[in-house]
């Protein structure tokens, strides 16, 4: 069983009109998921209206899990310095702002919502830790994989499913945790956090970093000190189609994460390497999303018990990211 956790409260973190991370993203996966059969449960935003053309065949039903709570401040220490909490806590106080150089902004209820943003993160992971799902998934916003630990950048505030990781280790006893991000983007801040630790396996699919934000994720950059070789950067040149992705995780990631023995598998779901996308510039299909997660299923089944927590974190063209939700949820069951 697939559990599945969103709220319509994460439409609160609002970025203007013309910003790409914007709330319709949230609308769009809601939508998608029922119009798939997913989902029994009302559409929370019934006045939302969009042509997802063709979906991807439904799997089985999702089992929704409760609706998601914040997540106590002291889960996000974890892994960010109080500093940087409370810097994001005063400019949503004040009105909201631009929290790095000009692509994150935030609003009043900004805070709030990248809360709960990580509280639905956390109960996947208690969901799957109590076995009451197999796997998971939560569609959020805001997304994770660029915020640093000092830093908001990239849309994001607080680092979702590196906070996730460190959560399963201290609160569940976790030991090893293997982290995918396919995400067209590098995952920057989850390196930032774990390039030292040899306890997590960092791997980020992404376009070469000579050609997109945020220029970094070059396959030389493998880790540094004890962590030395668990982090695994495979930059994927622009115009790379599905059978290049699925011929680089049979031959660089489902390897590295046989040698590695996760007890745990988290994955940085981000749909922007689909052909329709328009921040970059890599051709992937829904097709090409449902195959890597179910090879990422497979090799969970052998490590981890079958355990797969993932989170949404970008995919801007919203018919493109309804339906490769509904193909990465029928990846996963």
């Amino acid at each position: 069983m697939v559990g599945f956790i969103s709220s319509r409260r994460f439409i609160d973190h609002a970025t203007g009109p013309a910003h790409p991370e914007r709330p319709d993203r949230v609308r769009a996966v809601a939508l998608a998921v029922r119009a798939a059969g997913l989902i029994a449960s009302p559409n929370p935003f019934p006045d939302f209206h969009l042509d997802l053309g063709e979906m991807p065949v439904p799997p089985e039903k999702l089992c929704e899990l409760p609706e998601p709570t914040a997540a106590d401040e002291k889960w996000i220490e974890l892994v960010h310095p109080r500093g940087h909490v409370e810097h994001v806590r005063r400019v949503c106080e004040a009105g909201g702002g631009v929290l790095d150089q000009g692509d994150t902004p935030v609003s009043p209820l900004s805070f709030a919502t990248a809360l709960l943003a990580v509280g639905a993160i956390l109960q996947t992971c208690d969901a799957v830790i109590a076995g009451d799902v197999e796997r998971a998934f939560a569609a959020v916003r805001p997304p994770g994989h660029h915020a640093e630990p000092d830093r908001a950048m990239g849309f994001c505030l607080f680092a979702n499913i590196s906070i996730a990781a460190r959560y399963l280790q201290a609160h569940h006893g976790v030991g090893k945790l293997a982290i995918v991000d396919f995400d067209v983007h590098h995952g920057n801040g989850t390196q930032a956090v774990f390039e030292a630790d040899p306890s997590v396996l960092f791997i980020s699919l992404h376009q070469d970093p000579r050609t997109c934000y945020p220029g970094t994720g070059y396959a030389t950059e493998t880790g540094t000190g004890p962590g030395l070789g668990t982090t695994v950067n495979i930059p994927m040149p622009p115009g790379s189609e599905d059978a290049a992705y699925i011929q680089v995780f049979h031959a660089r990631v489902l390897p590295a994460i046989d040698a590695f023995k996760p007890e745990m598998l988290l994955i940085s779901a981000g749909f922007d390497a689909h052909r329709d996308d328009p921040l970059a510039q890599v051709n992937l299909s829904e097709d090409c999303f449902e195959q890597m997660t179910r090879l990422l299923v497979q090799a969970a089944k052998v490590h981890a018990k079958g355990r797969v927590v993932s989170a949404l974190e970008g995919g801007y063209n919203l018919a493109a990211l309804g339906r490769s939700v509904v193909s990465h949820l029928s990846g996963l069951a």
